[in-house]
């Protein structure tokens, strides 16, 4: 069994967090390192901020200026992650979710703010882990059946389509 330190702040006024966020947030961070076989004692960083300050985070490491729903920063080279000698644990890296856009997101595609954080946590911790969708395709595919397996184990089953209609 993994243990994970989960570190959460809330650095932002736009949104109120529901109850049991936070627990959770660490409910898939572990989830996440079950599934993929990651025991070692680790620490994740996550931190709820506002759209501004994700577009600014954006446009400075993806130089995209636009504001994102999620980012991460893996603490690893190739698979190495630093250990912190204060606690014992490897540091996997930090994860950012701009809580307004996750709530529209939430409402768009029809279900709870509870089940958009937690796949943004997933989807944010599978990246800490190495995976990369940005180049479409198989690595895409894989990475999107990890998420919804994850999240059915959670209870949080897709009930909607990520895939708008042309119309909206």
């Amino acid at each position: 069994m993994s243990v994970v330190k989960v570190m959460i702040s809330d650095r932002q006024k736009e949104v109120k967090i529901p109850t049991g966020i936070r627990l959770l947030i660490r409910r898939s961070c572990h989830a996440v390192l079950e599934m993929e076989g990651f025991h070692e004692p680790c620490e994740v960083s996550v931190s709820f901020i506002g759209n501004d300050e994700i577009r600014q985070l954006n446009k400075e490491y993806r130089d995209k200026d636009a504001v994102t729903d999620v980012l991460s920063f893996p603490n690893s080279d190739n698979g190495q992650y630093d250990l912190n000698p204060d606690t014992g644990c490897y540091m996997l890296g930090d994860i950012v979710i701009s809580v307004a856009r996750a709530a529209e997101q939430a409402e768009q595609f029809g279900h709870s703010l509870q089940r958009e954080i937690s796949f943004l946590t997933v989807h944010s911790m599978l990246h800490l882990l190495g995976y990369d969708h940005e180049q479409g395709g198989i690595e895409q595919v894989r990475m999107r059946e990890k998420e919804e397996a994850v999240l059915a184990k959670l209870g949080l089953e897709r009930n909607a389509s990520y895939v708008l209609d042309e119309d909206e």
